[in-house]
């Protein structure tokens, strides 16, 4: 089935023009999210009409599958986002958001709200990335699917509710070690090929997004799904959507700068 492209369209593209350029006009007070991925962090702000008022993000190893591994590194690209942020801004981000992936243990989610709060930033709520996404795509109904660097989490969404949620292995890494293999690449190059897009590179990825979409399918096994909602950065490669639907036979839903939706979400809540 052909894989369809709807809103919140016009608020990631929005988003997407405040990279390190605060909005010119914002109403209020700003709220604030942090989101502690596997490649980069990324510090986003809304206002108090909802509209995107700035982000910035930092490359950064220090995150593996939803667990921080390298705490003095998160602090300190945190503590450097916060700066810029404030510089640009001329308001203190004293409070923010922050989420973790939904199969990820207690004591490892928790150190997210630690990083955070050793950046003199206290953690105005810790949740899941699959509800933070749903914050701003306001899925009715469907499955709400996060392909994010090192695994893949899934969220069943009735009448706008989350009645479950599930995680399992395999992501955007897996992707890029594909990447590196044929194109004879370390993985950061690798990575970075695969964000500057292109046919070619969807046709190289193609077995790598069916392993993810077979992925989507256990997960959503023994549900009753209507569409599949696809957020994160792991799968902005050309025609990964159409994969997608293809495999499942089900429409399948993309977003522009979809991997703004998790950390934007957060700042929403």
């Amino acid at each position: 089935m052909p894989a369809v492209r709807t809103e919140p369209s016009v608020f990631l593209r929005c988003a997407a023009a405040r990279l390190r350029t605060p909005a010119e006009t914002r109403a209020g007070r700003l709220r604030f999210g942090v989101d502690l991925g596997t490649a980069t962090i990324v510090l986003c702000a809304v206002d108090e009409r909802d509209e995107p008022a700035y982000w910035d993000f930092v490359e950064s190893r220090a995150v593996r599958d939803g667990v921080v591994v390298d705490f003095h590194d998160a602090i300190r690209c945190v503590r450097e986002l916060k700066g810029r942020a404030q510089a640009a801004l001329g308001s203190a981000v004293s409070e923010a958001v922050t989420a973790h992936p939904p199969g990820v243990p207690a004591a490892d989610a928790r150190a997210c709200r630690y990083v955070l709060e050793q950046s003199e930033i206290a953690c105005r709520e810790l949740t899941d990335e699959i509800s933070a996404a749903q914050t701003l795509i306001d899925v009715r109904n469907g499955a709400v699917v996060d392909v994010g660097g090192g695994s893949t989490g899934v969220g069943i969404v009735r009448d706008g509710q989350l009645v479950a949620l599930t995680d399992a292995p395999g992501g955007g890494h897996h992707l890029d070690l594909i990447l590196a293999g044929a194109l004879k690449l370390d993985i950061e190059p690798a990575e970075r090929r695969k964000r500057e897009g292109g046919s070619e590179i969807g046709q190289l990825l193609q077995p790598g997004i069916e392993r993810i979409a077979e992925s989507i399918r256990r997960q959503i096994a023994g549900h009753t799904v209507d569409a599949v909602y696809l957020v994160g950065g792991a799968l902005l490669v050309e025609g990964a959507a159409d994969v997608v639907a293809a495999y499942l036979g089900l429409p399948t839903v993309a977003y522009p700068h979809a991997e703004l939706i998790t950390p934007f979400g957060m700042a929403l809540r």
